[in-house]
């Protein structure tokens, strides 16, 4: 979007350029009709997302929409009238008068936001307190606080540590395992899952060796019911 071009749409009004920076981490909260009827917007940190509201700014007009609403419906009946038509008009009356008041509510709630968040001059994204360094004019994410970076990278070394003394362990018990023998990972019987054991789990049946004919000794194959070279059966 050009910087002279309107900014983020929200319903029936925009954000201008001026206020661009704000159209990405906003929630808008405003109710246009009924007694909850204003102007409330939501506004979250871009590092930790923590949020914080602006102050409800009641919408008058949308608060005695329904009282205009029913009065007008009862009048224009009357008058041989539809409600439907009465209801039409005070929307549109309504409507008429929102768009601009939203628009002045939303100024009003970025000035209010400018004191609870801060520019960082790095990335220009806008943060909270906690995410901020004061000194340096930089949220933490540009600027990590030094003790916390070296508490992380303390501990990531000690991590590290571990994990390759782990590893030269698992690799001096690599010679203890068996790696020539033929495992069978699922059983031919029953179908479980073996995990490289020498009988099934789950039936019994054995897997660490291929069957043989009980005549011809020859070896059977998984699930054979006869010798494929004598004939005799299993």
């Amino acid at each position: 979007m050009d910087d002279g071009q309107l900014g983020k749409t929200r319903g029936q009004w925009h954000v201008s350029s001026s206020e661009i920076y704000f159209s990405n981490n906003y929630r808008d909260l405003c109710e246009q009709y009924g007694t909850g009827a204003g102007f409330q917007f939501e506004f979250s940190c871009h590092r930790c997302q923590d949020t914080w509201r602006s102050a409800f700014q009641p919408y008058a007009g949308g608060r005695v929409a329904g009282w205009l609403d029913k009065a007008a419906g009862t009048a224009w009946g009357a008058l041989g009238r539809s409600t439907s038509e009465a209801s039409q008009a005070i929307s549109g009356m309504v409507g008429a008068h929102w768009g601009p008041a939203k628009d002045s509510a939303f100024q009003k709630a970025i000035s209010e936001a400018d004191g609870h968040f801060h520019r960082c001059a790095r990335c220009t994204t806008h943060v909270c307190g906690s995410c901020w360094d004061a000194a340096q004019g930089l949220c933490l994410t540009c600027a990590p606080d030094t003790a916390a970076e070296v508490a992380a990278a303390r501990q990531r070394g000690l991590n590290d540590a571990a994990t390759q003394r782990a590893y030269a362990v698992g690799e001096s018990r690599g010679g203890e395992v068996e790696v020539e023998r033929e495992q069978q990972l699922v059983c031919p019987e029953c179908r479980a899952e073996t995990h490289g054991a020498r009988f099934c789990p789950s039936c019994g049946h054995r897997l660490a060796a291929a069957d043989a004919c009980a005549s011809c000794q020859a070896e059977l194959p998984p699930g054979a019911a006869f010798c494929p070279d004598c004939g005799t059966r299993r």
